[in-house]
């Protein structure tokens, strides 16, 4: 299977499976590696970096909802070339491509991103991250600031408001593709400390209001490839968005709460799931059983037959 998520160039960027996380779900790659198997994945997005440093929110990071979480974070790093001189050997190693997150915030800075993504072996496509606040000429600045500065595909996350006309934006400016969308602004009480915090919706309803969008960006713009984010919690949420037309989906909360439900959805989506045997019992089978779970219990099984052979039968 081989999935183009960039417009089609030299460099396109092509996956063997159309699922990932989402950028800052799995940090920068050394957090889940005992949780996930990664290689199942068709990328590896990393957590979102700037290109000078920057520090983490203060009070209260999660607040939950009845639907949900609101999560305020903002957006800590320590800066590109600090995370790319630690990182880069763990990415070097990984077995599926390295999208850098970017924190877009001025054509300068994502222009300067860019161009030190553009040395790095280790990074084969960028996504910026528009600000939620940004104008459709600042979209066209900080797009093309990137695009102009490297060969490797741009993907943009575009905000979850003016998606359409920012889109055409991004577009005109040069994106390879386009990601829809980031979670939506809110304001939640933090039932701990009392006060309003502001921060990110995370939830299964982000999911038919991200769908929506997703059909409009694939109907108005068929020769870019659009992936789906948003309220991604099992399979069926995943092939919803491809059948909406995503090339693509990214999975984001529920992978803080079930972390082997997005290896699962992965599986799904590129094809390893298995039907059940007939017969099997209940303790048998689970539903992200895969390729890799069959071969496993097969020679679990073998072994057990080797060495019952070997025992010798006492008198």
């Amino acid at each position: 299977m081989e999935i183009e998520i960039t417009r089609r160039s030299k460099n396109s960027l092509i996956l063997a499976n159309p699922v990932m996380a989402a950028a800052g779900v799995l940090g920068f790659g050394d957090a889940y590696g005992d949780l996930i198997q990664l290689e199942k994945l068709g990328a590896f997005i990393t957590s979102p970096v700037s290109y000078t440093p920057r520090r983490p929110a203060g009070g209260a990071r999660v607040v939950p909802l009845p639907a949900g979480t609101l999560v305020h974070t903002g957006l800590p790093n320590a800066g590109i070339s600090k995370v790319l001189g630690k990182y880069r050997t763990l990415w070097e190693k990984m077995k599926i491509p390295v999208i850098m997150h970017v924190v877009g915030t001025n054509p300068e800075q994502a222009r300067k991103c860019a161009s030190r993504i553009e040395a790095e072996h280790a990074v084969q496509a960028i996504e910026l991250g528009i600000d939620d606040d940004a104008t459709p000429e600042e979209v066209h600045q900080i797009v093309g600031g990137a695009a102009r500065n490297t060969e490797k595909p741009v993907l943009v996350r575009l905000p979850s408001q003016d998606t359409v006309v920012l889109a055409q934006a991004a577009v005109d400016a040069g994106a390879g593709g386009l990601v829809a969308c980031a979670p939506p602004r809110g304001t939640a009480r933090d039932p701990y400390s009392g006060k309003l915090v502001t921060g990110r919706i995370y939830g299964p309803l982000m999911k038919p209001m991200m769908l929506r969008l997703v059909k409009q960006l694939v109907d108005m713009f068929p020769e870019v490839p659009v992936i789906g984010v948003g309220g991604v919690h099992t399979q069926q949420d995943a092939r919803d968005y491809i059948e909406a037309g995503a090339r693509a989906v990214q999975v984001d909360s529920v992978t803080w709460v079930q972390p082997k439900t997005l290896e699962y959805i992965a599986r799904d989506l590129g094809g390893l799931v298995i039907t059940r045997e007939q017969g099997a019992l209940a303790d048998e089978w689970h539903p992200g059983m895969g390729e890799t779970e069959r071969k496993a219990r097969e020679a679990a099984r073998r072994k057990l037959d080797e060495d019952s052979k070997k025992t010798p039968t006492g008198h």
